[in-house]
This record gives structure tokens, sequence and C-alpha cells, in this order.
């Protein structure tokens, strides 16, 4: 992106009770996944976006809170926008922009999303919106009263994204008003001009069970799958802190390496970016590069994470397997998992950790070194 948009925040939007629908069209399951989770990750897909409310009644928590231990909950309001005004206060006063979003606009892409926040950080107000594509009659009493002009004609949709003051402002001077749908509404009433950033109708807002069929049918066509895979070895040597896929494992013995030696985060990470077609950790952190002697792999991990947003791409499922004669892992087994789980931002029911023994043959089973095999699977945004 050609302009910093620093500290982003999202506050999603999803606590309405989904009438036309027949049930809450927030939790109804799309491609595999509730319609919510989709968000959700869209937006932490997107790097600019630091800190995720989502405003959303209690019931609907467990899930997300199970697969996103770190996002942050609000309560709806009575109104669309009491739902906003609650999300916006629990936001990070840090946040320099904020993305206002329907949570059942669950193929919002992450491109657009970036493409959205700078054009708020330029002009302080930005909307995503598509061209109308229809006619659209102005009717009274069953009959046309004239036809508008199509050419000037923009659907909004969202995220709005607006610099932090400038939504504060609208929300407390016209936060009330019932008959707004949007939060640009009210910016326009501030006398600020709204950026429109062209989208995509992928984005459809989905409210009727036609729209969840249309949904459907979109992930089915652009979407594709790999699996990547990643091996490592690492001499362990007496003394150095012992670190397993970002865990701190007590022993008397550490993997010797540039880094830290985590031998399972290197794996993975190359079994990442061999799903992606780019490259390996070595190229990104050469063992030349004496500025970084000591890195922690976690660092390492995050980076690469970093590439698998700029392809838009989410990683799916990881499975690891360390052989060693010691220590026992078996014992470890959670608590790896777990820290996985955390440092690949993914839910923890799609890590799997496991360990092998190398019956006591050679360099391994003497216990002087270690190695791990590794695949990941990701999920690529055609």
């Amino acid at each position: 992106m050609s302009e910093q948009t620093g500290f982003s925040s999202a506050v999603i939007v999803a606590g309405g009770s989904g009438t036309r629908m027949g049930r809450p069209k927030q939790m109804l399951p799309l491609g595999g996944k509730p319609v919510l989770v989709r968000t959700v990750e869209a937006f932490l897909n997107t790097p600019e976006i630091k800190e995720i409310v989502v405003v959303t009644p209690p019931e609907n928590r467990a899930e997300l809170e199970k697969r996103f231990p770190h996002i942050i909950f609000a309560d709806p309001g009575k109104t669309r926008l009491l739902s906003v005004k609650n999300g916006f206060l629990k936001t990070s006063a840090a946040a320099q922009l904020v993305a206002v979003h329907d949570g059942a606009r669950p193929l919002v892409e992450p491109v657009h999303i970036s493409a959205c926040l700078q054009a708020a950080q330029k002009y302080g107000a930005a909307v995503l919106a598509v061209p109308v594509k229809d006619t659209v009659k102005v009717c009274k009493d069953g009959f046309v009263q004239n036809t508008l002009d199509r050419s000037v004609l923009w659907a909004a949709q969202t995220p709005q994204c607006y610099r932090r003051p400038i939504l504060a402002e609208a929300l407390e001077k016209f936060g009330q008003e019932e008959g707004a749908t949007d939060e640009s509404q009210l910016v326009e009433k501030l006398g600020i001009k709204v950026r429109v950033v062209p989208s995509s109708y992928k984005n459809n807002k989905i409210t009727t069970p036609e729209d969840l069929v249309f949904a459907e049918a979109l992930l089915e066509n652009s979407v594709i799958y790999r699996t990547g895979f990643g091996f490592d070895l690492h001499r362990l040597e007496p003394g150095r802190k012992l670190f397993i896929g970002g865990a701190e494992i007590p022993h008397t013995k550490g993997f010797l390496g540039h880094s830290d030696g985590d031998l399972v985060l290197h794996a993975l990470c190359d079994a990442i970016l061999g799903a992606l077609c780019a490259g390996e950790i070595g190229i990104l952190f050469p063992p030349t590069d004496e500025s970084i002697k000591g890195i922690s792999s976690v660092k390492i991990a995050k980076k690469v994470l970093e590439i698998v947003r700029s392809h838009h791409a989410q990683i799916e499922h990881i499975d690891a397997t360390i052989i060693t004669q010691e220590p026992k892992i078996k014992p470890h087994y959670d608590a790896v998992r777990k820290s996985l789980a955390e440092v690949f931002e993914m839910p923890l029911e799609n890590v799997s950790f496991k360990s092998k023994s190398h019956e006591h043959v050679g360099e391994i089973g003497r216990g002087e070194a270690a190695m791990c095999h590794a695949v990941a699977t990701l999920k690529i945004q055609k």
C-alpha cells in the first residue's frame, strides 16, 4: 500500500434477528463454516486490522471464542446504529481508523478492505460500493413517478471506514437517528465528503435464502486448496533452551541453530511457504545474517503469516511430527498444540502435533539430534 494506515480496528455488526431468513443468519453454515466466522476471517487476513470487535448476542459467541480467542465482543443495541456505537466504544483509542462491517457480508475480500482503509486515511471517510446494474424507478401508489439516472447510482456496501475522530463525532451527534441505514449518512451530515471505493458484487449481504445459495456458488468457484511439505533437522546441545512449536519445554538440552532452533515451527513454515510456492525460510531469514542470530522462531512464523495474507490465503490445517529420542514429548502435546494454534492464529481443532522415537538408532536415537516432518493445507482465493 502506498499510504500507511497505522493501527486499524474493525467493528463487525451481527446483532440482527434474521427475520427475512426465518432464523438468525449470522451462524448459518456457508461452505462448511458459519457466515460470521467467514466474515471474521476476512478481517483477520487484512494486514492493517489489528483489533476486531464483534457485536453479537451471547448465544453466538461460543463458536467464535473457540476459533478466535483474541476478538472482543460487544452487546447489540435496539438499532443498527446503537449496535455500532456499542462496538465502537470497545475499540482501542490507539486505532487511527475504524472499519464498520455487516456480519452478513462474509465474502468481502481483504484487498478491498485495505483499499477502503487507505481511502479513509486520505479522505477521512470511505465506503465500498458497486455501480447499480438495474434501472431504478421511483414509485408511489403502485405507479412509476420517475426513473433515476443509473449512471450516477452506486449501491453502498461495507466495510465503511473512517478516521476515528470523524466516526466518533458522527455517532455522538446523530447516532440516535432511527432512519439512518448506515454510518456514512451520519458522516455526510457533518459536511464531510465520503469517498466511494469500487468493490465486488461478491460482497453481497446475506438477507434472504437466495442470497445464501448465491454465496455458496461463489465459494465453489473462487477457492483452490494446496498442500505443502516441510522438513527440518537440528542438533541438541546442553545448556540451550528447548523450544518446540513456540512452547518452551523443560529439558537439559536445546536445539542448536542460528535462531532459537525451533525445528517444528521451521518445518511448518516451510510447509506453508511450499503450499504458496513462495520459497523457504532460509531465504527470508538467511543463516549468514548475524543481525538475526538467536531470533525467536515465533517471529519467523509471524512473517510467514504476513506472506500468507498477501497471497489472499488462509491456513486450513497443519500437521507436524517430531522424531526425537529425548525428551519425552507426549506429556507436552496439549501445550504445543495450543502454542501452534496461537502462533498461526487458527482454531485448535485444525492443529495436529505428534511425536515418534527413533528406536535408539543413529544420532537421533542417541539423543544428539531431532527432526520434524510437517504438512500444511492452505485455502487460496483465486
